[in-house]
Parts: structure tokens; sequence; C-alpha cells
């Protein structure tokens, strides 16, 4: 594929430049500390089937984060160069993304999330050269998936959750995996900017299953959003 970004990306491009912390969460990030972190928001295209997301699935044993789908990424290294650099390391280290095979687009802002006080700086790829993937390490990622755009903005396959803390987020219920928290934050606010997203019934509250010991998301942007109770 050519790594010139595709006409549908464009709206969504043009829209980021002049995007702000505040069009994905109602958290202020702090002028400084925090623990430095990127995330890699790759979007790619298969023939015939449209544009998708890259998604993982973290292990179920794990102590924190437990069972919950994000994107690859993690806290930055000394040695690395920027944010781009932390994503594309970390998404090399969990499912074996060639770095090569991505162009980064954009860095989005910086948002924070207090629960593990990380400031994550989300990078938008193209992955202008797709190849398969898998997790690397099978005790850190459990499932690795690209899920197509088009499900994620199916009306049928939109819904909020509620955190036992009472936090109350968007959600998406795709493929076997139910996007929340962070993730889910991030992706619905891009799928309203890239022009994507489709009315849907906002109404469709869900108690999040308890899968391990999940903390309670801190970022989303879905207007309907509520903090109902302390983040724990």
């Amino acid at each position: 594929m050519s790594r010139t970004p595709p006409p549908w990306m464009q709206p969504l491009l043009s829209r980021l430049g002049s995007a702000r912390a505040e069009d994905f969460t109602r958290i202020a990030t702090p002028a400084s500390g925090g623990r430095e972190s990127a995330v890699l928001v790759l979007l790619g295209e298969e023939p015939g089937a449209g544009p998708d997301v890259l998604v993982l699935q973290r292990a179920a044993t794990l102590r924190n984060h437990a069972g919950q789908p994000a994107f690859p990424g993690g806290a930055a290294d000394p040695g690395d160069a920027d944010s781009a650099a932390t994503a594309l390391r970390e998404a090399n280290e969990e499912v074996d993304l060639d770095p090569a095979s991505v162009t980064v687009l954009a860095e989005l802002p910086r948002l924070w999330i207090p629960v593990s006080d990380f400031v994550v700086t989300p990078v938008l790829g193209w992955w202008h050269r797709p190849h398969r993937v898998h997790p690397r390490e099978p005790a850190e990622v459990a499932h690795v998936a690209r899920l197509p755009v088009a499900e994620l903005v199916a009306p049928e396959n939109r819904l909020r959750v509620r955190h036992p803390s009472g936090w109350i987020g968007p959600a998406f219920s795709v493929r076997g995996m139910l996007v929340w928290g962070f993730t889910a934050g991030v992706l619905a606010a891009l799928l309203e900017m890239g022009g994507w997203a489709r009315p849907w019934p906002d109404d469709r509250v869900v108690d999040l299953p308890p899968v391990g010991a999940a903390p309670a998301p801190s970022a989303g942007t879905d207007a309907a959003d509520e903090m109902a109770g302390p983040l724990a």
C-alpha cells in the first residue's frame, strides 16, 4: 500500500489539526509530572473490507488492566526519541509490529490518567504495509485484532458501561471484545472527528463484567459520560 494516507482519512487529519485535550477528556492534563507514555492508534485497511484499527487484549492474569482491550503502547524509555518512537517500540514488543510498516501521521494531545498517573500521547499511524501480528508475550497480551470501523460505529455495537466505582463511559462490543475505558474514549472521539460515527442509543448502559481487577478508567469522550463516583 502507499505511504500516502487514503482519502477516507483526510477529514480526520484535517480535524486533528485543531484538536485539544478537551476534545478527548474533561480531565485537565497537569503542566508537569506524570509518567510519560504513548499508545499507537493504528488505522489500516483490508481490501474490500474498509478501514480498521488495531487493538490488543491484555492477559486476564495481569495484576493491572487484566483482560482489558487497549491500543498497543506503554511507558516511555530514556532511549525513545519521541512519543512516536515509544508507541512503535511498544507495539513491536507487544504484537511484533514492524515499525517500518507504519507511517506516523500525528500526535494527539497528551491525556492524563489519574488512577495510574500516566500522561499518554496517542500517536496516529497509517498501516501502509499491513502484516501478520500476534502476541509476543502471551502472559501479557492474550489477543490481537483488527476491528473494522464499520462495526465499531454500528449502533447495535455501541453502549456505555458502568464501572463498580460508579464511572459510566463509552464502550464498543465488537467481535467478542468489549472495548471500554481510555481506549473506548479515544476511539469514540476519533470516530466523531473522522465523520464516521452514527447515531446510537446512548441509554444502553450495562455493568462492567468482573474481568480481573480492572482500575476505573478516567478518560472518556461521549457527551453522555458522567462521573458518578470516585476514581479508585
